[in-house]
């Protein structure tokens, strides 16, 4: 049912009363996880409700026995068991830049740094989360060198997918910082950098490679595309209006809610981040966790 005539929409409102300063933090979030997204292989960011439960399973197939000519086909039985689970919530970030900070080093140094260094944290924080839960991945063995990790990484991922019938998918492989730069040696390579993740693309195997120092040492993870998804909650859903509380959000995926204000008692400037954001994967047993030893078992 289309909403009443003359009712002030947020597309009819513009942007007018929106602070210039809050726009510039939601829209350079978006573009970072936008270009994030495109290494990832992530599709599209799914909207949850705040509470959500996010739930990793394990798949497995029990293929039934083939029948004579004209029988009934028997059903194979496919069985998702849980594996992991994790809620998803709404949280609340604050930092605040003193009158003194800015009279000493100018308003542009000491707030819009100030709001660079916070964005970063926020995606960071996303982004270090999802390097401890990619690590519980059940596809695990062990090699001997840094180059046949990689392989058999990418190797046991496309084989997994393939037994599950949902094609080979491109694959993409998390490495340690040190590891990478040590199997190279003294070759030149060049890797690219977008919203602060190191990678490199169609290397060893996999479509997208990340160079990172959230995976330990000696250890490979590597999952398909499609199995990584990116959930979040809009900040914007819920009638937090209702308790004076306003956050800019922009665009068709609000991933943060944002707001700055002055606060006259203490003479400092806040800002305030509203994120419930989760990188997950469906399949569990879908990640490959192999570990680098010298004499594998």
């Amino acid at each position: 049912m289309p909403a009443p005539t003359n009712t002030n929409t947020a597309a009819a409102m513009g942007t007018a009363g929106l602070r210039p300063r809050e726009i510039d933090f939601v829209t350079r979030f978006d573009r970072n996880w936008e270009a994030l997204r495109q290494i990832l292989g992530i599709t599209r960011p799914i909207r949850k409700a705040p509470g959500t439960t996010l739930t990793s399973v394990k798949a497995s197939v029990t293929l039934a026995e083939s029948v004579g000519e004209g029988e009934a086909i028997n059903l194979s039985a496919v069985t998702y068991v849980p594996a992991s689970k994790e809620d998803l919530t709404v949280e609340k970030f604050k930092t605040s830049t003193t009158l003194e900070a800015v009279e000493k080093y100018g308003a542009e140094l000491a707030v819009e740094k100030s709001d660079e260094a916070f964005l970063d944290e926020l995606q960071t924080l996303v982004m270090t989360r999802f390097y401890a839960f990619a690590q519980t991945g059940t596809l695990t063995s062990t090699e001997a060198t840094f180059q046949m990790a990689v392989a058999m990484a990418v190797g046991r991922v496309r084989d997994k997918w393939k037994t599950m019938h949902r094609g080979a998918g491109q694959v993409v492989v998390f490495v340690n910082t040190l590891d990478l730069y040590r199997y190279l040696g003294g070759a030149a390579i060049s890797t690219q950098t977008s919203s602060g993740v190191e990678y490199l693309e169609n290397f060893l195997g996999a479509k997208t490679m990340v160079v990172t120092s959230d995976i330990p040492q000696g250890k490979v993870i590597a999952t398909v595309q499609d199995n990584i998804d990116l959930y979040y909650v809009d900040p914007s859903d819920s009638s937090f209006a209702q308790l004076g509380l306003d956050y800019t959000v922009m665009g068709e995926t609000n991933l943060i809610g944002f707001h700055a204000s002055g606060d006259y008692d203490h003479a400092v400037g806040n800002s305030y981040a509203l994120m419930g954001m989760r990188l997950f994967a469906e399949y569990l047993d879908g990640i490959a966790v192999v570990t680098i030893d010298a004499n594998p078992s």
